[in-house]
């Protein structure tokens, strides 16, 4: 049974989106009403998403859509995670290609880096990202460039996105494809790393202790959390299923079905 006490001690609630809150346009039953407890409680919420194929903008307006009322400051993506890498490692300076959507390329040239389409130009590095407007041409770009030596950084490591008709191939995946014919392996930002959460962290002044991360993958969502030494919550509404504990040996603290089971439990015990 989950120590129901020490979880309701919990402040901070580190959310992942898709599979976790919603399926493409279905809010998942007791989402939008487990936001406002945490809240009610004198607690708050961040969301950490992988996904670089759109802006944090672009979730609020899907969330009001779905329901939840939202800001631009709730939100911590794996785009903003590379952002401040890149700035961190001296890399403003440096020509980027970036096999990514428009969105992402407008969010790195915003932060003032130097992006190129042309796989001829003095490329320093490949940047890799959820392309949801990926084509053959920029695959062999990235092929090209990697053959050549260009530093290699990706967003993040999910193999699929999850969707209402199953699963779609996600940057992981596309990953995969260039380590098949390139055997190049890329630096990755995003969750599993645990940058984001210690961020969300630094930015409301909770404690690890206080936190707690809540997703659908237990590679990505449940291993960052793990890195960053804060409790999970695995919810099996999305990508992940139980064996994927065993398969990728990462435990979470606790497992629910989803978000609204999850929800239930914890307004039983006020």
């Amino acid at each position: 049974m989950p120590d129901l006490a020490r979880l309701r001690a919990k402040r901070l609630f580190l959310l992942d989106l898709d599979g976790t809150l919603y399926l493409d346009e279905r809010l998942f039953d007791g989402a939008a009403d487990f936001l406002r407890a945490i809240r009610s409680r004198g607690g708050t919420y961040r969301f950490l998403t992988n996904n670089s194929s759109r802006g944090a903008e672009s979730y609020v307006e899907k969330l009001r859509r779905l329901g939840v009322e939202a800001e631009t400051s709730d939100f911590l993506t794996s785009v903003d995670a590379l952002i401040a890498h890149l700035h961190a490692q001296g890399m403003a300076e440096k020509l980027l290609y970036v096999c990514g959507t428009q969105s992402m390329k407008r969010q790195l040239t915003q932060a003032g880096l130097r992006l190129t389409d042309d796989r001829d130009a003095a490329v320093d590095a490949l940047v890799m990202g959820f392309d949801t407007e990926l084509t053959f041409q920029k695959l062999e770009d990235a092929c090209i460039l990697l053959n050549r030596g260009a530093d290699y950084i990706a967003t993040h490591p999910d193999l699929v996105c999850p969707t209402w008709y199953g699963s779609a191939p996600d940057c992981g995946s596309v990953i995969e494809m260039l380590h098949t014919a390139t055997g190049r392996r890329p630096k990755v930002i995003g969750k599993p790393q645990p940058e984001m959460a210690l961020l969300a962290m630094e930015q409301t002044g909770f404690s690890p202790r206080e936190t707690c991360l809540i997703g659908d993958r237990v590679y990505t969502d449940i291993a960052c959390g793990v890195n960053a030494g804060i409790d999970t919550i695995f919810v099996l509404s999305g990508e992940g299923t139980m064996a994927d504990i065993d398969t990728y040996r990462i435990h979470p603290t606790w497992v629910y079905p989803d978000i609204g089971t999850l929800y239930r439990e914890l307004e039983e015990t006020v």
